[in-house]
């Protein structure tokens, strides 16, 4: 018997979760929901805290899109299982299956049939002039920004403990080779194959002559210090965090804990790139 925990999009994936949970119930497999996803499906039974859902279990079943995911992603690596996405948004970077296919993907699963992928995260570590200190981990990036419209924000970098420049800028992204195709994408940073190990630093609207982006080694420290007297927003994977007062810093390193991705092998990052963006091959 393998245990499975479940994690969906309320709104859009009751009737394919009701089909899995259905499906491995009736092999003796153990599923498992979150608590309100279980009163949602009207299966109370099955639900239990965010922090137990992936002690035991051997794979984490993700349905939704990639906000899905990454909440997935953050409760299966704390106990270091596998996350397998079932798309049922409209993108659908991180998801490795369609709706269509996941009976298949699960007898596959089950038989072993499949290889783990490894997606660099980074470990946030943010400090407080006031002697306050919060850890996070990030699958997509770290993004620090200017809180009061029409503003800039100063933001003081240092890399492996050296000075590097300030930015006088929107915002600044720390971002993973996963996270290269979320928001650091709309900023023209560059795409980069999600299983290389690196740390892209992207500027938002740099009002200064160097506003390029950086690929960084996957080992450098990055620290974010608010300088100047405005503060700053601060969001890790989208959840947004407490301001940023002048003299708070952010250090950005690469996390201990990587994500681990079933994946199955039918299709290459360039495959998804040109099938997501429409691209036509010569």
């Amino acid at each position: 018997m393998s245990v499975f925990g479940l994690v969906m999009h309320r709104e859009r994936a009751k009737a394919l979760a009701l089909d899995a949970i259905e499906w491995l119930g009736s092999r003796g497999h153990e599923v498992r929901l979150l608590a309100e996803d279980g009163i949602a499906l009207g299966l109370p039974e099955l639900g239990m805290p965010a922090e137990k859902i992936a002690i035991g279990a051997d794979l984490i079943l993700s349905f939704g899109g990639d906000g899905t995911m990454l909440r997935a992603v953050e409760l299966a690596t704390q106990e270091h299982v596998p996350v397998l996405g079932i798309n049922l948004g409209q993108l659908g970077y991180l998801t490795e299956v369609e709706p269509a296919g996941l009976r298949m993907a699960l007898k596959r699963f089950l038989s072993g049939s499949y290889t783990l992928e490894e997606r660099l995260r980074v470990h946030v570590v943010t400090t407080r002039k006031n002697g306050g200190v919060e850890h996070h981990d990030a699958l997509n990036e770290v993004v620090i920004e200017k809180s009061q419209m029409g503003r800039t924000v100063r933001l003081d970098v240092d890399l492996d403990g050296r000075p590097f420049t300030t930015y006088v800028c929107d915002g600044l992204i720390l971002a993973t080779p996963t996270g290269s195709t979320a928001y650091a994408f709309s900023v023209r940073g560059p795409i980069i194959d999600p299983r290389h190990r690196a740390i892209l630093m992207a500027p938002v609207a740099a009002h200064m002559l160097f506003d390029r982006s950086l690929v960084l080694q996957p080992d450098c420290s990055i620290t974010v210090r608010v300088s100047g007297d405005r503060s700053a927003g601060v969001s890790v994977d989208g959840r947004t965090g407490d301001p940023l007062l002048p003299g708070d810093s952010v250090v950005c390193t690469a996390s201990e804990d990587p994500a681990q991705f079933v994946t199955f092998g039918g299709q290459d990052f360039h495959s998804v790139l040109r099938e997501k963006f429409g691209l036509t091959p010569p």
